[in-house]
Order: structure tokens, then sequence, then C-alpha cells
């Protein structure tokens, strides 16, 4: 004997996805109320940008225009990079500590929509965080080489390695017991990521040890693929490591992240 169930009761297709943009939106409002996090991932380049072009423009490249050709790349990735390390764990972890999860799982919703919910929301902080520097960096006279199409796939990239490396912080943001640890972590990660890379110079004129470093960093990797993209000149291979860094970042992390968050209930 068979049982068929009420078309209310049965399972609907793309229910998560459906889910999850409900509560992308959630964190978007919230992100309204609260831009702060938006305000720190586009500030703090910004800063980084104005204070490396004046500081090591004509000593590293003899100018400052030149030096932005190089710069500005960088700049991009840390901008994505940045907000994927920093908000996204730590927004999760204050919605378990507040019990806010908690009327999530008593709602007939996915389990794993809140955690996607404010992953997608992030797509669209990176896609602003990006376009900002991109018009700070037209301001400073800083021009595309690549074309208006390379300059797509270079902003997309950078977006596409924030979403993958905030899974990172996502993992954390569930494992911890507050949010101050994970700003904690993200602040302390920053440092080796961020600048232990190719962002204000070449590695091939780093000390021995900082360039082994920065060779094997994905961030170096992500940051030489957008500057070809940009510049218009070959990647070396950089946009291939690039994506597979990526792609390992997402698939270790993501299915980490799910797992632990379950865990919670």
């Amino acid at each position: 004997m068979t049982t068929t169930l009420p078309r209310a009761a049965r399972p609907r297709r793309f229910a998560v996805l459906r889910h999850s943009g409900i509560l992308a939106r959630r964190s978007l409002a919230k992100s309204a109320r609260n831009p702060g996090p938006i305000v720190n991932g586009v500030i703090t380049p910004a800063l980084f940008m104005v204070l490396f072009l004046y500081l090591f423009g004509r000593p590293v490249a003899g100018s400052t225009a030149e030096y932005l050709r190089y710069l500005f790349p960088g700049i991009l990735v840390m901008g994505a990079g940045l907000a994927g390390m920093i908000s996204t764990g730590a927004a999760i972890n204050l919605d378990l500590k507040n019990g806010v999860t908690d009327r999530f799982r008593s709602l007939p919703i996915s389990r794993t929509a809140p955690l996607l919910g404010s992953v997608l929301a992030d797509i669209l902080r990176y896609a602003i965080a990006v376009a900002v520097l991109f018009v700070l960096g037209v301001l400073l006279g800083f021009r595309p080489q690549g074309g208006a199409l390379a300059a797509v796939g270079a902003a997309g990239l950078a977006v596409l390695f924030g979403f993958c490396l905030s899974w990172v912080t996502v993992y954390l943001g569930v494992l911890v017991k507050s949010a101050e640890a994970v700003l904690a972590f993200g602040f302390l990660a920053f440092l080796p990521l961020q600048l232990g890379s190719s962002l204000a110079a070449p590695t091939d004129t780093l000390p021995g040890w900082l360039r082994a470093w920065a060779d094997v960093n994905p961030v170096t990797h992500v940051m030489d693929a957008c500057r070809a993209l940009l510049n218009g000149t070959p990647d070396g291979g950089s946009t291939g490591l690039a994506l597979l860094w990526s792609g390992l970042l997402f698939a270790v992390f993501c299915p980490l992240a799910v797992r632990a968050y379950g865990r919670q209930e």
C-alpha cells in the first residue's frame, strides 16, 4: 500500500535556495542598519592603496602612475578578501549566541539555509566593495589595459575568492564561543595572507623567507591573476592556480561548516 503526500507536504524543489534567499535579504537588511563591516571592507583597502601609492610609488616603480597599475589589482583582491575573513563568521556566531539560530531551527526551513543565506548576502557586499574600489582607482588614474571584459573578469575572480575564503570564518564562527574571537582570527590572518603576498611588490624582490611564503600564498595567485587580466599581460598560470585555490577552500570548509552547524542542535 502506498501513501501519497498532500501537495503542500511534498518536498519542494530548490527549497534550500529559496530559504537561503530569504535569509540573505535578512542579512542585507541588517547591513543597511549597521553598514560598519561594509565600510571597513572598503576603507581599509582604500587607505592601503593611497598610502602605498604615495609612499612607495616612486621608489618601487619610478612613478605613481606606473605603480598604480601594479598595486590596484592587489587592493581589489584585498577588498573582497578582507570582507570574507571578518564579516560572515562573526555574524553567524552572534546569531548562535543570541538564540536567533534556535528560532530558525523551529521553522520548516533547511538547516543549512542560515549559513548559505549569510554567505550569499556577502557576495553583494563584496561586489559593492569592489565597485567602490574601482571608482577610487579610476579617480587616482588607473585604467584597465585589458579592456572592459577583462576588468569584469578580474572583479568576478576577486569576489569568487572572497566568497570561498569566507567559508573559513563561517566554520570558525560556528566553532568558537564569541564573535570577538572570530574578529581576532580575521585580523591575525589578515597580516600573513594579505600583506605576505605580491600586493605591494613582486615576490622576487622579497627576502628569501618571505618570498617562500608569498610564492605559495593563495592570495598571491589571485592578485597575480587579477593583475594579468587588468593590465592585459600573460598570467603565467596564475588564473588556474587562483581558481584551484578557490575551489579547494570551498570544497574543504563549506562541508566542515555545514557539519559543525548541524551539530549545534
